[in-house]
């Protein structure tokens, strides 16, 4: 097995960044999730309520970055100041987050048509992982809850082997929103993988991934009128273990080490889950 594609989000909910390598440290690959949209209160906004957000495309800069939307005047974010500051919501956590300056947050507010205000994760702020998963002290950005999302391609393959078969078409990978995307021949593997190593560095699989609605989503419209993944993770994949409900898809990673890795990378599996992960059986056709 090997690493096929690396990614990183650098705006939270917008378009990923494919990379050729990547630095890993204990937040994960740096420079992803390292800023949010939030509404005036500062709870975060992702594709889910403001599905424009995938038609957003980040390009860093050494300022800070540049966001582009078709149609629209590029907007040059400059550094925030780190003294200005608010308290932002993640799901359940609290995080102190430097605010963009006035004139970047009023033109995002246009583009997506209500009031929103632009956050940095920077060098003040603090969030963990959940411990009962990740284990003490784990830190995390803006992410949804752990710092790593691995995707296989056999898994992949699998879902749209279900969808082909339903008349329900295909969707690709950046419809999960990877960060590490690992080559597989066999669909569904990484459920019976505890940890792995790739260049050195050791990844705990702490967590599957329960899926939403940004799944249906194109990730380049915003569109939810295409392929819909749902039906076929429904069918196939949805757990049946209460801490985790609804259809799986990848594994949230929490990495063990810091290092750098690279697409073709070997990975290797140090670790097993002999007995996997509980899943719902398939209703007989």
């Amino acid at each position: 097995m090997r690493v096929s594609d690396l990614f990183i989000y650098p705006l939270k909910s917008a378009r990923g960044i494919a990379l050729p390598t990547a630095d890993i440290d204990a937040y994960g690959l740096p420079g992803d999730r390292r800023a949010m949209v939030t509404d005036a209160q500062g709870h975060f906004i992702t594709q889910r309520e403001l599905p424009d957000l995938a038609r957003i495309e980040v390009r860093p800069e050494a300022s800070a970055f540049r966001l582009l939307m078709q149609g629209k005047t590029d907007i040059s974010v400059p550094s925030p100041q780190p003294e200005a500051r608010m308290d932002v919501i993640v799901w359940k956590s609290a995080v102190s987050a430097a605010i963009a300056d006035p004139e970047s947050n009023r033109q995002l507010s246009e583009w997506l048509g209500r009031e929103v205000g632009l956050v940095f994760f920077d060098g003040q702020a603090r969030r963990t992982a959940n411990a009962e998963w990740a284990g003490e002290a784990t830190p995390v950005t803006f992410t949804d809850g752990y710092q790593i999302l691995v995707t296989t391609t056999g898994s992949l393959k699998a879902l749209n082997a279900d969808l082909a078969a339903h008349g329900e078409g295909s969707v690709g990978m950046e419809r999960f929103r990877p960060n590490i995307v690992i080559d597989t021949d066999e669909a569904w593997a990484e459920d019976r993988w505890a940890a792995i190593e790739i260049a050195g560095i050791r990844f705990d699989l702490v967590k599957p991934c329960s899926r939403c609605i940004m799944t249906t989503q194109d990730q380049l419209t915003g569109s939810r009128e295409g392929p819909n993944p749902m039906p076929a993770m429904g069918r196939i994949r949805m757990s049946a273990d209460r801490r985790v409900p609804g259809p799986l898809f990848g594994w949230n990673v929490t990495p063990r080490g810091s290092g750098s890795i690279t697409i073709g990378d070997i990975v290797r599996i140090v670790e097993e889950r002999p007995e996997g992960w509980a899943l719902k059986r398939r209703a007989a056709a």
